[in-house]
Order: C-alpha cells, then sequence, then structure tokens
C-alpha cells in the first residue's frame, strides 16, 4: 500500500510539473495512470484528477500571479465563456452524438498542432492590440527572466478566442474532459499571447474550473481521500516545481513541448469519435 502511494505520488509530481509548465490540469497523465498502472476505478480516478487540477493552479497560479505573468483581466474575462459553455454542455448531454464532438474537436487540435510546429521557433507574435482589448485593459506585460527584460504585448482575436473558450466549455461539459490544453491553444494561436502568458492564465483559470465540479465528484463519493491524497501531494510539489522550471524556459522551448501533448490528446479525440478506443 505505502509503495503504491509512493508511485502515485511520483507520478502525480510529474504529472503536476507538466502541467504547471504548460498550462494544463495534469489529469491528461493521472486519469490514465491511475486505471491502467494501478487499476482503480474510472470514477475514483476522474475524482482524483479533478483533485490534481485543483492543485496544479494551486501551486502554480500564485507563483505565476505574483511575477506577473498571468493575466488575471484574460483570465476572468473567458471563464465567463467557458463556465457559460460547461453549463450548456452539461444540458445538452444526452442529445448530442458525443462521436462528432470527439471528431471535431480532435480536427481542431490536430490543426492546431501542426500550426504551431509551423511556428515552432517563433518565440513572440508580434499582433495589432483588438479595439476590444483596449477597452477591457486585456493587453499587457511581464518580465522574462530568459530574455533579461520587460516583454508588452497585444491582445488580438478578443471575440474570437471568447467564442472558442465557450465551444472549449460545451466540450468540457458535455464530455467530461478538461478544456486545459483549448485554452492554451486558443490564446496561442487566436488571441496571440506570449505561450508564457497562456500557459500562467490557463493555469489560473482551470483551478476555478475543476473547483466548480469539485464538490458534485465529493457528494456523489467519488473522491476518495485514499488515492486523492497522495495525487494532490505530488501534484503540488510537481507544480511548484514547474513554476521554476517555466520561469527559465523560452516560449519556444515551452511550444516545443506542448505540441506533442497537443497531437496526442487530438488523436485520442479522432479515435473515440471512431469508437477505435
Amino acid at each position: 500500500m505505502i509503495q503504491n502511494d509512493l508511485c502515485i505520488f511520483f507520478i502525480s509530481a510529474a504529472a503536476g510539473l507538466l502541467g504547471s509548465v504548460l498550462g494544463l490540469g495534469g489529469a491528461i497523465i493521472v486519469t490514465p495512470a491511475l486505471t491502467l498502472l494501478f487499476g482503480i476505478d474510472i470514477r475514483y480516478a476522474i475524482g482524483a484528477s479533478i483533485v490534481s487540477v485543483i492543485a496544479t493552479s494551486s501551486g502554480a497560479a500564485v507563483a505565476y500571479i505574483r511575477d506577473g505573468i498571468t493575466n488575471i483581466r484574460i483570465g476572468m474575462f473567458l471563464e465567463i465563456a467557458t463556465t457559460a459553455g460547461a453549463i450548456a454542455g452539461a444540458f445538452l448531454s444526452g442529445l448530442i452524438d458525443a462521436a462528432y464532438l470527439y471528431l471535431i474537436f480532435g480536427a481542431i487540435l490536430l490543426y492546431s498542432a501542426a500550426n504551431m510546429l509551423r511556428k515552432v521557433k517563433t518565440e513572440f507574435h508580434c499582433a495589432a492590440a483588438h479595439p476590444a482589448a483596449a477597452k477591457l485593459r486585456l493587453n499587457g506585460s511581464y518580465f522574462d527572466s530568459t530574455l533579461g527584460g520587460r516583454v508588452d504585448y497585444n491582445v488580438a482575436g478578443v471575440y474570437e478566442g471568447f467564442g472558442i473558450m465557450c465551444a472549449a466549455g460545451v466540450v468540457s461539459g458535455l464530455l467530461g474532459i478538461g478544456s486545459g490544453v483549448f485554452k492554451v491553444a486558443a490564446m496561442d494561436a487566436v488571441m496571440k499571447l506570449p505561450l508564457k502568458v497562456s500557459s500562467a492564465t490557463s493555469n489560473f483559470m482551470i483551478g476555478v474550473t475543476a473547483a466548480a465540479s469539485a464538490g458534485i465528484y465529493f457528494l456523489r463519493g467519488d473522491i476518495d481521500p485514499s488515492i486523492a491524497a497522495p495525487v494532490a501531494l505530488g501534484v503540488l510539489a510537481g507544480a511548484a516545481a514547474g513554476t521554476r522550471i517555466m520561469r527559465r524556459l523560452k516560449s519556444a522551448t515551452i511550444r516545443l513541448m506542448f505540441i506533442p501533448v497537443l497531437a496526442y490528446v487530438s488523436i485520442q479525440m479522432i479515435l473515440k469519435g471512431l469508437k477505435v478506443i
């Protein structure tokens, strides 16, 4: 039992590290690891994954906000869209064939991965500020330690980004998957944010989304403390280490790390849509 707890802790730490660097919740690693390696029931694995998302956000968001990398105004603005979409997705659940959604969004993510691959050496986007970004004061700046100076950036595609976040929320509510990968891809490709800002802001957002649903999982009895505890501790430790690593990475390096994750998720969604897995 203790050996299993230690294994879960270290796997969760790796998930937290990757999640904090790339702006994901860590569930992409935690859920399959718990079910495939440890034979844990999928309900408890998902419940522990929700805890891992909150732990990743808690461990990373504070550090990124303190360093000024997180754009809180963008996070709160886009959270309106994802929350509304998630509620709509919950109501639509059972009315729409999930297979079509898996195929559509899998194809979108695969295109995003290919688009990101073409720009793998791009450190920053050079985008003109969207008029709505100025009105909402979404444009910002942060200190980049790898470049040794402040980086000013403009926000583009405000309306398009809001729409994609709403759609991502719908898919999250319908399919019961995390939307961190959608958030980062949308902020990078559509809103033209620096990838470090996209990752940090996504970490801030996913905690809010996960906290809203954690209570439901807890009331259902899907969160087993004996499983969730080592997961939370491991993810928290990994996320704390990940924030230190991310500050020292170039945006191009983070993009290179993010592409395989994006491709993996997209292929998994397409295969599920085709009912191969």
